[in-house]
């Protein structure tokens, strides 16, 4: 039986009170009559006393535990001076890169700098370091020496064993020992980082703190919990064992009083199911799978892909076993993931005396993150779809925390009630998805054993509780309190669940959107599709008549806002074009566009490094190759089929479709994808520079990257000919 999340003792520290903001200034912590911070929590983000914001989050939860916690906010990383701000923590130093990765923060899927920082004052750039997790971490040690280091977030869960780098275009060592930390914590950190820091506090080493689910470690080669432990080889997960004859049930010996025995032997006996499935548990607990190494991923793709399969597949916290991986002369040890908070939890979490407004030393400065999210209620944790491309999932876990009914509608009440500048609409009820509230395996036995990496691919799982009533309450109850005018829903929305409520679409048309509504079909076509774990057009088509029959109900002209991806794994030009014309077809120009970006240790980012499809075994000669689209010029023709109605792609557009043998959609018809006139200053492009070779193959192009001025364009594996095998929250 898990414990509560609140039932620990509260420190010595809880005498004095609640902070009206967590200090970042010695003056602070003297008018809090403070002498020291127990703990000092360094972010990459403005730090903005909101439940939206894990610094927040997390030091508001140790506080209510009776901890002193100090913040320091996007510090200069280049001397440890910064981190001296608020004196040596009694306990620990927490540190994270902050709500995003700082790589993604700060780089285009093109591996361009962007030009603002939404989670900084006046969204000014350059505020934080590249791994901003390791620079921190860093610098901490630097500061104070022999004070613990613990690193979280969401850079570091994706960060914690080898994973492949998209930004250095190399495979990384796991951010512990690039770090230096004492300890990672992986996930939903409340439950690992409460019991870390009441050991600490009553006097225990952080290296002898080896036991807490959802935390990360080094360790020597040939260290185990316990002599009881077993060490299984992941190699050997993929491929069959020994075959053992099956018992001949007319065989067995009576157990009666009659029964002969042989001598030294004893009588079978019939073990329950009950008794077995205990068993094995018990085994599962005590085994680590031995990934390969560091050395072995980082030089052969095979391995690579194969690691990143067995980690996801020991994801569940009802039956995933730890992981270690040698990183020269030691260790990764990675224990089993937490366990999910339950709904009472969430809501102690989400209730806690937030002010909800940025620290009084940004002033009047405008932090556009905040701006966004300052009207918005969060439900929910978690995601069941499983995208590759998506790193909700393997940050949250696939199992949904919901809060409850009545903790949510308190907080839309402080906000009506507390919040400046607050008009009477809610911006958004939801979390990582709008509409997987309270949706749970119907089965929790099931749910322990279940080791798929989706509940809703390639269907829906029988299983699965796709109720929308719970969600449906809420909403109603929302939007006829008091002071509320409008209860919108900004999350992504999961239509092939709605389709299976269209009393939750009436609800979400007639009174939750605000004329469109933005959901995520990724691409058209089943190629694509297999390789993101995504549903198929048809959920799509469905959803979209339930959505114009309930709009039209009420005498409402509302719009769907597809998203979709460019250049994913798997995907071909074909695939482009055919996506492109389903675009046309709909009459769809798209504003913005998404081209992948891979991000360390999703799914899909294996596919693009090793080129492998590890939703399939991968050793043994039975992988399934996955072609990608790596180079620049080649993911920027991907990204022009998506914005086919804009000039400036027309001449790149033009000399594919040539290549193609697709000559037929050009012209100046309302049947032709892109013209014959290219307008004046428009669609300029390097002399020179070709997009495809005409070098036909069995009637098809071969295709090439644009090439460089004074370089010959290479020729890589023909597109047209991936194999497709068959098939979001964004990274």
């Amino acid at each position: 039986m898990t414990p509560a999340l609140f039932s620990h003792r509260k420190h010595w520290a809880a005498r004095f009170g609640t902070a009206p903001f967590l200090p970042m200034s010695r003056a602070e912590m003297t008018a809090l009559g403070w002498d020291a911070c127990d703990i000092i929590l360094v972010t990459g983000d403005a730090y903005i006393d909101h439940p939206s914001f894990g610094m927040a989050l997390v030091g508001r939860l140790l506080e209510a535990q009776g901890y002193r916690v100090g913040i320091i906010s996007q510090p200069d990383w280049l001397s440890a001076d910064a981190f001296r701000t608020l004196g040596q923590p009694t306990l620990y130093f927490g540190v994270t890169a902050g709500n995003m990765d700082s790589m993604v923060n700060r780089y285009t899927s093109d591996r361009k700098t962007r030009s603002d920082d939404a989670y900084t004052p006046h969204g000014a750039p350059n505020k934080r370091p590249d791994r901003a997790v390791t620079v921190y971490a860093q610098r901490c040690r630097e500061a104070y020496p022999g004070t613990p280091v613990i690193i979280g977030s969401i850079e570091a869960s994706l960060r914690r064993i080898a994973h492949y780098d998209y930004w250095s275009d190399t495979v990384r060592r796991s951010v512990l020992p690039d770090s230096k930390a004492d300890l990672l914590i992986f996930g939903n950190a409340e439950r690992a980082l409460l019991e870390v820091t009441q050991r600490l506090a009553k006097g225990e080493k952080i290296a002898d703190i080896r036991d807490i689910r959802g935390t990360g470690f080094m360790v020597g080669r040939e260290w185990k919990p316990a002599d009881n432990w077993l060490e299984v080889l992941s190699t050997e997960l993929d491929t069959p064992g020994a075959i053992d004859a099956h018992v001949d049930p007319y065989a067995m010996t009576p157990s009666g009083p009659t029964a002969q025995t042989p001598e030294g032997t004893a009588p079978i006996r019939i073990v329950p199911k009950a008794e077995r499935l205990a068993a094995k548990q018990d085994v599962r607990e005590r085994t680590v799978i031995r990934l390969p190494d560091y050395d072995q991923v980082k030089n052969n793709p095979s391995f690579y892909a194969h690691a990143s399969r067995v980690l996801h597949l020991e994801s569940n916290p009802g039956n995933a076993r730890a992981l270690r991986q040698a990183h020269g002369e030691r260790d990764v040890w990675l224990n089993p993931p937490p366990i999910p908070l339950s709904t009472p939890d969430m809501d102690g979490v989400y209730d806690l005396p937030y002010t909800r407004a940025p620290h009084p030393s940004y002033g009047d400065a405008k932090i556009p993150a905040w701006e966004m999210i300052r009207f918005s209620v969060n439900i929910m944790r978690g995601c069941f779809g499983g995208c590759t491309f998506c790193s909700i999932t393997e940050h949250e876990g696939r199992i949904i925390q919901s809060r409850s009914e009545d903790s949510v509608i308190k907080e839309i009440e402080a906000i009506r009630d507390k919040t400046p500048g607050f008009t009477g609409v809610i911006s958004d009820l939801g979390g990582p998805t709008a509409n997987m509230y309270r949706m749970a395996c119907k089965s929790e036995t099931i749910e322990k054993a279940c080791r798929r990496l989706s509940c809703v691919f390639p269907d829906i799982c029988d299983n699965l509780n796709t109720d929308h009533a719970p969600l449906i309450s809420m909403y109603r109850r929302a939007r006829t309190l008091p002071g509320i005018k409008k209860v919108l829903i900004s999350s992504g929305l999961r239509y092939d669940l709605a389709v299976r409520s269209p009393e939750y679409i009436k609800e979400l048309v007639q009174h939750h959107v605000g004329g469109y509504l933005k959901i995520a079909p990724e691409h058209t076509e089943a190629g694509p599709l297999s390789k993101m774990m995504k549903p198929g057009m048809g959920a799509y088509d469905r959803f979209k008549t339930l959505f114009e029959a309930a709009s039209k109900s009420v005498g409402k002209k509302q719009y769907l806002i597809p998203y979709f991806i460019a250049a994913h794994p798997g995907t071909t030009l074909e695939d482009m074009l055919n996506l492109a014309l389903w675009l046309k077809k709909h009459d769809f120009r798209l504003d913005q566009v998404q081209t992948f970006l891979p991000t360390p240790m999703a799914l899909a980012t294996t596919m693009y490094h090793t080129e492998k499809n590890p939703l399939k075994k991968v050793l043994g000669g039975k992988g399934e190759s996955v072609e990608v689209v790596k180079q620049g010029r080649m993911r920027r023709l991907h990204k022009a089929f998506l914005r086919y109605h804009d000039a400036e792609n027309w001449p790149m557009l033009r000399e594919a479709l040539k290549e193609m043998g697709r000559e037929d959609l050009i012209g100046n018809s309302k049947k032709h994808l892109i013209p014959l006139f290219q307008p004046a200053g428009t669609g300029k492009r390097p002399e020179g520079a070709r997009i495809l070779r005409d070098v036909p193959v069995k009637g098809e192009p071969r295709v090439a990257p644009l090439a460089s001025r004074g370089r010959p364009p290479q020729v890589p594996k023909h597109p047209l000919s991936q194999r497709r095998g068959g098939g979001k929250s964004r990274p």
